[in-house]
């Protein structure tokens, strides 16, 4: 689809002028929703689940049958602080194992139905180490945003965006740091295992690319580029556009939050769209989703990334949607509803 920003500041204005939800589909959704053969409530967290999808889709009764995962790869200067257990040449090998479907997040996406695509975004073009300097351009940033903005099909039902990318959680927690303030030690985590070293390594780089950019702390879009990653970036804009599209989204962990907070602090309802799909073992996770208003789906100690913990909430999602679609009333099961 026409990506319709070519600057940072006409990306703030997509993000201001994003559809609502269709009340109608909504108060039809909740109406049959009331007349379903159940107890009222009884469904818990699925009715208020079901609802939103339906309000999303423009549906009262609808299905959810064309879900697309979308994977995002990139690489980080940072890494070169010695922020990650691993080196980044592990990311191009994640991209082939991607592609060649041997990851848990291909597993995850066969199993509830996805079709899923991966996007490596110049791999051997890493971001600039923010401990020096803006990670990317205005240019740079705003390409990441529209690879994610196009990579969206316009006829999928539902969106998952997962990530790939060696010192990414280290990006993620600069930005959280920037946007959330608070010390840099509140938003560095162990990522892919790092030791009490590698964790101190972390959380100087992330206090030192706060201070080489200040320019991080006064707007969130250019936290996303002063210390963000191109693949952090295609997550916000494919987020975006599926909120353009009307396309309900299911966010991942600990970095793809981190995408989602910056839509969230640039434009109120920005994420309406979406729910959290789990609370990940990174310890600042939870934190994030209290800081855009998501209550996880799923509690299962995930600290992969891919889009894995996502991907696994589409099935809690089928599940609502097929109850509320598919469950007869009173009225036409001939059952008396007191």
């Amino acid at each position: 689809m026409t990506v319709p920003f070519l600057t940072l500041e006409e990306f703030r204005a997509v993000l201001a002028a994003l559809p609502t939800a269709d009340t109608a589909a909504k108060d039809a959704a909740e109406a049959r929703n009331g007349q379903l053969t159940k107890p009222p409530g009884a469904l818990g967290r699925l009715e208020d689940l079901a609802i939103w999808y339906a309000a999303w889709r423009g549906d009262q009764k609808p299905q959810l049958a064309a879900p697309q995962v979308l994977v995002f790869a990139g690489n980080h200067g940072v890494c070169a602080q010695g922020v990650s257990a691993f080196p980044p040449e592990v990311t191009v090998q994640m991209v082939a194992n991607f592609e060649h479907g041997g990851a848990a997040i291909n597993q995850l996406a066969k199993a509830f139905g996805a079709k899923m695509d991966v996007h490596a975004l110049e791999l051997d073009n890493p971001t600039n180490d923010f401990t020096q300097g803006p990670a990317m351009s205005e240019v740079e940033v705003v390409a990441a945003l529209a690879a994610g903005w196009e990579a969206v099909d316009p006829k999928a039902d539902l969106v998952v965006t997962g990530e790939m990318g060696i010192g990414n959680t280290t990006s993620a927690a600069g930005i959280a740091a920037a946007i959330l303030g608070g010390d840099p030690a509140d938003w560095t985590g162990r990522g892919t295992g790092v030791d009490d070293a590698g964790l101190a390594r972390k959380t100087q780089a992330v206090a030192d690319g706060l201070a080489r950019n200040p320019e991080a702390r006064a707007d969130p879009l250019q936290a996303l580029r002063c210390l963000g990653g191109r693949e952090i970036a295609a997550m916000a804009g494919a987020m975006a556009a599926a909120h353009q599209h009307r396309i309900p989204v299911i966010i991942d962990g600990f970095i793809c939050t981190a995408a989602a907070l910056v839509l969230a602090k640039t434009a109120d309802g920005a994420l309406d769209h979406a729910v959290a799909g789990h609370k990940s073992a990174e310890g600042a996770h939870m934190r994030l989703l209290d800081a855009i208003g998501k209550q996880p789906l799923l509690d299962l100690g995930l600290r992969l990334g891919e889009g894995s913990g996502a991907a696994l909430a589409i099935g809690v999602l089928k599940g609502a949607i097929a109850c509320h679609s598919g469950m007869a009333t009173f009225a036409e099961a001939g059952v008396s509803d007191g």
